[in-house]
Formats: C-alpha cells, sequence, structure tokens
C-alpha cells in the first residue's frame, strides 16, 4: 500500500480537477497503484466531498460490459459512490461548464429497500431491492486527453458525476430490455443484456465487490446497474434514456 499522506494527496489531486473543472494527468504518470490503493483513494476523496455536506445517495458500477473487460484488460466490475450533490431531477437542467469532457450513460437503477448485510455469508442482495427505473448516469473522467489506466478510473471514482431517475417500477426481471439513448444530434440503440448478460448479474457482482472493498450499501440508497449501450457525448439541449417496459429518463444541458 502507498502510505496515507500519498493517498490523500492524490485525493486532493483529483478533487481539485472536479471542483476547477481542469484535467489532471493520469496517476500512474507519478505513481505506481494497486487496486488496493485505488480504492484507497476513492474513499479518501469521497471523504473530502462529504466533508463539504455532500451525502451517500448510492453507488455505481462500471466496466460491466463484456468489451469493456476486454479494452481494460480486467475481469471484474468496479464500483465507485454517488453523492446527493450529483443528483438532477428527471428533466432538469444541468451545467455543461460544470464538467470537463462529459459523457452519458443509458442503465437500469435499482433502489434499496433495506440495509443489506455484507457479513451474512446468505445475504440475498435481490431481496433488499424493492424497485427498479430507467436512469442516465453523466460520466466525467478528470483526465487529460482520457489517458487513464484501470486504478486511474477506480480512484477517479469511477468518473462519477451526475444522475438522474425516471420513475420507480414494482421490482420485475429487466432482462434483455431494448435501451434508446436519444440526444440532440445522436442516438444510440442497445439492449439491458450488456449489462452483464442481465442488469440482476450487476446486483450479484455489486455484493461481492462491497464485501471486499467495505462499502456500506445502505436502504434507502440507489444502484447503477451499468451502461446498457456505448457512452455518447452529452451536448446542449435535452437527452433521454428509454428502457422498454420502464419508461424514459431525460436531462436538459445548457
Amino acid at each position: 500500500m502507498i502510505p496515507e499522506e500519498t493517498v490523500r494527496t492524490l485525493a486532493a489531486r483529483l478533487d481539485a480537477a472536479q471542483r476547477t473543472v481542469t484535467d489532471t494527468l493520469s496517476l500512474a504518470d507519478t505513481h505506481t497503484l494497486a487496486v488496493e490503493d485505488a480504492y484507497a483513494v476513492q474513499t479518501a476523496l469521497l471523504a473530502l466531498r462529504e466533508g463539504r455536506g455532500e451525502r451517500v445517495t448510492g453507488v455505481k458500477l462500471g466496466f460491466t460490459s463484456k468489451a469493456k473487460m476486454e479494452q481494460m484488460g480486467v475481469s471484474e466490475i468496479i464500483v465507485g459512490r454517488l453523492t446527493d450533490a450529483m443528483c438532477v431531477a428527471d428533466g432538469g437542467e444541468i451545467e455543461l461548464a460544470r464538467f470537463i469532457h462529459p459523457k452519458v450513460e443509458p442503465e437500469v437503477a435499482f433502489r434499496l429497500s433495506r440495509d443489506v448485510d455484507l457479513d451474512d455469508p446468505d445475504t440475498d442482495i435481490v431481496s433488499c431491492v424493492d424497485a427498479v427505473a430507467p436512469a442516465l448516469e453523466i460520466i466525467d473522467s478528470r483526465y487529460r486527453d482520457f489517458r487513464f489506466t484501470y486504478e486511474d478510473v477506480v480512484a477517479d471514482n469511477t468518473s462519477a458525476a451526475g444522475y438522474a431517475i425516471g420513475p420507480w417500477h414494482p421490482v420485475q426481471d429487466v432482462s434483455d430490455r431494448a435501451v434508446r439513448l436519444h440526444g440532440e444530434s445522436r442516438e444510440v440503440r442497445g439492449s439491458t443484456a450488456a449489462i452483464l448478460g442481465a442488469p440482476v448479474n450487476a446486483l450479484h457482482a455489486l455484493l461481492d465487490m462491497a464485501r471486499r472493498r467495505h462499502i456500506p450499501l445502505r436502504a434507502g440508497e440507489v444502484v447503477l446497474a451499468g451502461a446498457a449501450t456505448e457512452a455518447m457525448r452529452l451536448e446542449p439541449g435535452r437527452t433521454t434514456c428509454e428502457v422498454a417496459g420502464l419508461g424514459r429518463v431525460g436531462v436538459r444541458g445548457i
């Protein structure tokens, strides 16, 4: 593990990049990080946000597509944290000037109805979920020219920048649902099957990662299961995500 002082220094660097909307070089340019180091930086980064009054509202999963895993040379998902400062109301406006190079992804969101007991080996995380919804996630890597390593992404809180949740529905099977991401100048179509074969698989993968990385999962929190299509640049105007059977959610870039 890298020294605690180094963890704090790297977290402060990423925090400053986000707050000042200024990109930064890959951490790998100056430091050799193990995955454990990267999650330690992420935790320290979250602590800085909480110190400013932000409240954790959930978790997000990354690298949930086989293609992305192969691209990054990994075999497991990554987990980041969501806060109330990242939440955008369905149909709400979002200032693009807040971000360095924002992109948007269509997702499926789950809502936890009770705390997940990470110490109980028989915990059924699916039974802890009471609702599902269409969602949009805004990602914004803080690294210059999109040059980053796997550990860089983890340290940067998996590029988490914003999210919007559509109408909640009772829990149901959302496997292989058609997905449409529509912006002012581009449209992408896909399927929820791109999320580890089925979004429910993302919940099981999350439970494993939460246990290993000591990430609490609490009642009322949101779980963004992962992107159902490739990311699209977030542009001025309206961007919507529609998931068959769940409806749609949208934001307006200004």
